[in-house]
């Protein structure tokens, strides 16, 4: 088990981003009950989806999520990690937005508190203080339990860490970055600063965007996904070494592909859990293998190898 702040979290964070959007509500529902069943507690969502999908607004993904938590009575064990900052509705990180995208969220999930709330972009529309104080008044009111920063740099991140120790204020305890086999800047950008600061990082993408799940392996792959220009992107010399190191992991261990790059990802220091979201059940369970998977140290050197720049 991993931790944010002084909560224990499984080590698989289940996205919340698909609910709504690939997965509706009767199979979003499944997929939780799966989770939750395998040990699963820990669900990443955000305000904003999937505003951009054809038909949707946004707020179906947290929608989707406080059905479930009513309708099964999980909201005690269960923990819920969601964003503000990126949704044309509710734009920017300004205390009044803050305030009322927090409220909104809150309403959606059904909800008294969030466990985990992340500034989902840093797109310093006002001064980080501002920011900073508007989510410690969530924490100080009971809203919020503890703080995230999703997409930021680390100069900006040192820079927030810093406003929050001068003022007193309730600091951000957790990271969201890109970052997964075959993308790799955040060990090199962002992974110092946490290590030193001691935070945790819930990784987005973990699977690149598909591409680690080995189902693309040439161009003409033919994936139903809305994903697959993007998986398609990571097919090249380095992706295919990648592929290659994590097919041998996979057959040592009579395992899926899937299942040994999330495991990877897990290994790395400061990861507490991957985020990685699941369309259907069948999807689910080779994420939920990756929890039960040990990798040797020299399964993770090689695997590392294959994609070390």
């Amino acid at each position: 088990m991993g931790k944010i702040g002084e909560i224990e979290v499984f080590p698989l964070n289940l996205g919340g981003n698909v609910f709504g959007w690939t997965a509706d509500e009767a199979t979003s529902f499944e997929v939780l009950d799966a989770y939750t069943a395998a040990g699963g507690n820990f669900v990443d969502t955000a305000d904003v989806y999937m505003a951009r999908v054809e038909g949707n607004s946004g707020g179906e993904s947290e929608t989707i999520i406080g059905r479930w938590l009513a309708r099964r009575g999980r909201r005690d064990d269960v923990v819920i990690a969601t964003k503000v900052g990126s949704w044309e509705r509710r734009p920017g990180l300004s205390a009044k937005n803050i305030k009322e995208a927090a409220e909104d969220s809150l309403r959606r999930l059904g909800t008294d508190h969030l466990d985990l709330y992340y500034a989902h972009r840093d797109v310093a529309d006002v001064p980080l203080e501002e920011t900073l104080m508007a989510f410690d008044a969530l924490v100080r009111e009971g809203k919020v339990r503890y703080l995230g920063a999703s997409n930021f740099t680390a100069e900006r991140l040192r820079e927030a860490l810093a406003v929050s120790a001068a003022n007193g204020l309730a600091r951000f305890v957790a990271v969201q970055p890109h970052y997964n086999l075959v993308e790799r800047g955040y060990e090199r950008d962002l992974a110092p600063l946490v290590r030193e600061e001691g935070l945790a990082t819930l990784p987005y993408y973990a699977l690149a965007k598909g591409f680690l799940t080995g189902k693309y392996r040439s161009r003409d792959a033919s994936v139903d996904s809305p994903r697959s220009t993007g998986a398609l992107a990571y097919l090249d010399a380095r992706g295919e070494r990648a592929l290659a190191a994590l097919d041998e992991v996979a057959e040592a261990h009579s395992t899926s592909v899937t299942a040994v790059a999330l495991a990877w990802l897990a290994a790395q220091p400061t990861v507490a859990a991957p985020i990685a979201s699941a369309r259907d059940t069948s999807q689910l369970a080779d994420l939920l293998a990756s929890t039960r998977l040990r990798l040797t140290e020299s399964e993770l050197a090689a695997l590392s190898a294959s994609t070390d720049q």
